[in-house]
């Protein structure tokens, strides 16, 4: 129990946390990038110190073919955090959700092209879904959700990144983030010197100053929650508790800051609904069997 309200917990801060980026809307997309990037490091290295993990950063970070992985996973991170942030401050909230709830499905096609699994039927079904999904929200919105698309895919992406770096989940975001550090480092330059940046967006007050450098905070705390988690929760119950994250997004999109939802679009939403069902039920039949099967006696 103590995994599983670790992993509720991480997910429901995660998808929560949309609120605290909407507070920060008067700032600029990529200079939030910047200062989530720098303030992120300074927590994780604080971590990483503290856990007495920083050796295993060092060696990867030395190692030619992991420090490449790590690199194309930062890269895929920055894609994420600044396509997720930028869609946030623009009232783009639904299209989040979207994304979350299209990026396991994206993971399964990553799996078939990339890595040669075999589909089974109800898997080709969810991917059938998943398609109609996007062109039933391409003619809600009237274009393709571009957002959704990104975010889904990113994220997915990196997933498969992250399978081939041999780091736990806070060692390889600190090392990401280290790799990210001297463009953040950049951004943040610029943003306290150029006109209509974080100075003049933040104002004479200090509250929009510590929403800023919360932000890495911010980034962290869900992080060790599900680091905490993932040793202790079996991953077939790991993945629905996930879709808190979009449906925590979708909420706020739709109920909090009042986005359009047609019922065009609603539809599109259902059918990524219905897929991930039918994907975790398989799933979690498939884990039955085997653990009946293990637990068989040998004949």
């Amino acid at each position: 129990m103590v995994g599983i309200r670790s992993a509720v917990l991480a997910y429901t801060m995660w998808g929560g946390f949309t609120a605290y980026w909407k507070l920060l809307s008067d700032f600029a997309p990529a200079d939030l990038v910047g200062w989530r990037v720098a303030s992120a490091t300074g927590v994780l290295v604080v971590l990483l110190v503290a856990r007495g993990t920083w050796g295993n950063v060092a060696r990867a970070l030395s190692d030619a073919a992991t420090r490449r992985r790590l690199a194309l996973a930062s890269a895929l991170l920055a894609v994420n955090w600044s396509t997720y942030v930028f869609a946030v401050v623009s009232d783009r909230v639904l299209e989040t959700a979207l994304g979350y709830f299209l990026a396991p499905l994206i993971t399964m096609a990553i799996g078939v092209v990339v890595l040669g699994e075999r589909l089974t039927t109800t898997k080709r079904v969810a991917a059938t879904l998943a398609v109609a999904s996007i062109v039933v929200t391409s003619i809600s919105y009237g274009a393709i959700p571009w957002v959704a698309v990104f975010l889904g895919g990113s994220w997915a992406w990196y997933g498969l990144t992250k399978r081939r770096v041999p780091l736990g989940p806070v060692d390889s975001l600190g090392s990401e983030v280290l790799l990210l550090m001297p463009f953040a480092t950049l951004v943040v330059a610029i943003s306290l010197w150029r006109d209509g940046g974080v100075v003049d967006s933040a104002g004479p007050g200090i509250g929009p100053w510590l929403l800023l450098l919360g932000t890495g905070l911010i980034t962290a705390a869900p992080l060790l929650l599900f680091a905490h988690a993932a040793k202790r929760v079996p991953f077939t119950l790991f993945g629905p508790i996930g879709w808190l994250v979009p449906t925590i997004n979708l909420l706020l999109g739709w109920i909090a800051y009042d986005e359009s939802m047609p019922a065009l679009r609603l539809i599109g939403f259902a059918l990524v609904w219905v897929a991930l069902i039918a994907v975790a039920l398989e799933t979690v039949r498939a884990e039955r069997g085997r653990s009946t099967a293990m637990g068989a006696p040998a004949r």
